[in-house]
């Protein structure tokens, strides 16, 4: 079994998540424990000190909560420090629950861990003893705009045709939808997906 040490401190919803990830990455995990990160100061401020000395790799659920969480850590801690890892959407429930969750789709608890490898590949994670293939121009809003997809007449409906042919959020803003599709792809993969 394949287990990627990096260097980031990786933060999760829950327990089952880092349950999950503990058998893939050798890294300090941390637990949001859901929504009560958003009370607890103390796990804030744990999460700014870990973010300040090693850096944090985000890896919430790919529902509408996730992003919720997601956000709120963007807005807590310093940008520079923030590594993005997305789960791609994928329909499901975990085998420990008796029903899936409200947007019917897997959590990090639920993916592969293949899937979930790839993920912190792309994210630009520093993985130790791997030289990361992060690509070497960012993705742009002006190359969005060129393609399509931010700024013209039917650019939100290409988004989100492009998102669902990704596995992504449907509702990703613009904002969103950048920061995600540099963690993924280059602009020369972007290209041969539309």
């Amino acid at each position: 079994m394949l287990i990627l040490k990096i260097r980031e401190a990786v933060i999760v919803e829950g327990r089952y998540d880092k349950i999950k990830l503990s058998s893939i990455v050798d890294a300090p995990i941390i637990e949001t424990n859901g929504f009560r990160v958003f009370s607890d100061k103390e796990k804030q401020s744990l999460i700014r000190k870990i973010a300040e000395t090693r850096g944090i790799l985000i890896m919430t659920d790919s529902d509408g909560a996730g992003f919720v969480i997601r956000n709120f850590l963007k807005g807590s801690v310093d940008n520079s420090k923030i590594k993005n890892c997305y789960i791609p959407q994928i329909k499901g429930k975990e085998k420990r629950k008796i029903k899936g969750g409200k947007e019917g789709l897997l959590g990090v608890e639920g993916v592969s861990d293949e899937v979930i490898i790839n993920a912190i590949r792309k994210s630009g994670a520093e993985i130790i003893g791997e030289e990361n293939n992060i690509p070497e121009r960012k993705i742009t809003k002006a190359d969005l705009f060129v393609l399509g997809l931010t700024g013209t007449e039917n650019s939100e409906i290409n988004r989100k045709k492009i998102l669902k042919k990704l596995g992504l959020p449907s509702y990703l803003s613009t904002n969103a939808f950048l920061t995600a599709i540099n963690c993924l792809y280059s602009l020369e993969e972007l290209k041969s997906m539309l």
